[in-house]
């Protein structure tokens, strides 16, 4: 197919077979994933391409509450869900000297949010989803070179010499996406792209995150407790905290972060990798191996403990880039994930707003109608970060305030002591902003939300699919919109 941004169809539809819009998604993350279950559920073509040749069980604990419940219970999973998955209603912030400073408590989600947070190991997580999507619909090992878009649709190029045709490409490729470099590069030339979409992702972590085997609670005394224990170290004269998550596999997952200063930056700045792979990971290990952790018990355990009885190809560093970018979509590409706002890790956002842009823009590409021209699909971008980025905004200013409190600046230190000395009421209080957006899929059976506190707006809920409709001579092809918020 060749593509000719100058080339623009004009559609008669009522001449036309019914023909929904093929999606090229590239990347196999949670977000990339969560998308193809959508996709999936609603009978519209998609392929997913990874450029990794395996999926590796890297990563560590993830958080979700509230606020993916009602995705987990409209795709079917919800229960599997919470078999894989261990409660959890407070983090401990601890000392160096292994003893609990104060508590970030969750209480009170059921009866406000309708659903508790829980504690799964991001390698399980990853591996319900990925079964809910034909196999044949995931394909591996596929680098892409080059990609074109146009009037008449998408064009991408693999390292292996094949091709792939579609009318919608998707980037969920995280935080060094290929699919929003290529997109920046374009509109650059354009002149259509802000100033600060054009510069250097910045990051000011690093971290190290890891998963032991199954232990007991011998070796590991939490490991006992029926909900899950969350423990954060905040380093007393280091650029360090690190944490313990139990789960429900009997495993501890655990990661080590480092606040970078002007020096350490320049030293870390050649590790740029978008992969949760191993490179690079022996060297920190060995620099926080004798860091103490909290074990629930009279063991004096470290991140060396940790790290002893971790796989040691699947201990992964990453880079933790913070940003938000201006630019989410361009013709007939559009970005979803870390591939438009990457989030500090602290504040357990990331994954779960990921899911959430799955969830909008799969709202949105199901209400195109039938054979939709690059107008009409870039028209459903922009709502698409319209109903999101209010609240990508307000998560990732979340997850800034969550990380500066466990750093080692004067204001990490102001921003602990104020905390501590925060009651419970008020921060159950401070919750009700953060898990009002639960947003639901608009083409599955709605779930009844109990909540004592109503979901924010969600206007992509209020979109319908395009309708067929036959007569003696011609299909026609109505497509019902509304703007109404819910």
């Amino acid at each position: 197919m060749e593509i000719n941004p100058a080339v623009t169809f004009k559609h008669d539809r009522s001449i036309m077979y019914a023909k929904r819009p093929k999606v090229l998604i590239v990347g196999a993350g949670l977000g990339g994933l969560t998308l193809g279950i959508l996709l999936h559920k609603a009978n519209i073509p998609f392929e997913i391409y990874e450029r990794a040749a395996t999926v590796k069980p890297l990563g560590s604990a993830m958080y979700f509450n509230c606020t993916t419940a009602p995705l987990f219970k409209q795709c079917g999973i919800y229960d599997e869900f919470l078999s894989i998955g261990k409660f959890i209603s407070k983090i401990d912030m601890c000392t160096e000297d292994r003893k609990v400073a104060f508590e970030l408590g969750f209480a009170g989600q059921e009866e406000d949010f309708g659903a508790s947070g829980y504690i799964v190991a991001r390698p399980q997580l990853y591996d319900l989803l990925l079964r809910q999507i034909p196999s044949e619909r995931v394909h591996m090992n596929k680098k892409v070179l080059t990609m074109e878009q146009g009037g008449n649709g998408v064009l991408l190029r693999f390292s292996d010499g094949t091709e792939a045709e579609g009318d919608i490409l998707v980037g969920a490729d995280g935080a060094y996406s290929a699919v929003r470099q290529n997109l920046y590069a374009k509109l650059k030339k354009e002149n259509k792209l802000p100033v600060t979409d054009s510069l250097p992702l910045p990051f000011s972590t690093v971290c190290i995150v890891g998963q032991t085997r199954p232990l007991t609670p011998e070796q590991f005394p939490d490991l006992g407790r029926e909900q899950a224990v969350f423990s954060r170290v905040m380093g007393a004269d280091k650029m360090y905290s690190w944490d313990t998550f139990t789960t429900a596999q009997n495993t501890v997952c655990w990661d080590a972060v480092l606040y970078l200063d002007e020096e350490t930056s320049k030293d870390n700045d050649a590790f740029r990798n978008s992969e949760w792979g191993p490179e690079a990971a022996a060297a920190m290990c060995e620099q926080v191996k004798d860091f103490p952790i909290v074990s629930g018990g009279d063991k004096k355990l470290t991140l060396g403990d940790m790290i002893e009885w971790s796989d040691k190809d699947l201990i992964s560093k990453v880079m933790l880039e913070e940003k938000v970018f201006k630019t989410w979509y361009g013709c007939r590409t559009v970005l979803i994930g870390d591939a438009c706002h990457k989030m500090s890790p602290s504040g357990g956002a990331g994954a779960s707003n990921a899911m959430h842009d799955a969830i909008a823009l799969a709202n949105r590409i199901n209400g195109l109608p039938f054979h939709p021209i690059a107008d009409e699909i870039e028209a459903a971008f922009k709502e698409y970060q319209n109903e999101r980025v209010e609240w990508v905004n307000a998560a990732f200013e979340n997850s800034k305030l969550l990380r500066n409190m466990v750093g080692q600046s004067m204001s990490s230190k102001f921003t602990r002591a104020i905390v501590k000395r925060i009651p419970a009421w008020f921060m159950r209080r401070m919750g009700i902003q953060q898990c009002r957006h639960r947003p639901q899929v608009a083409f599955l059976p709605l779930v009844e939300d109990k909540g004592t506190f109503r979901p924010g707006p969600q206007p992509s809920l209020a979109v319908k699919a395009p309708q067929e409709k036959t007569t003696a001579d011609s299909i026609v092809h109505e497509t019902e919109r509304s703007t109404i918020a819910v």
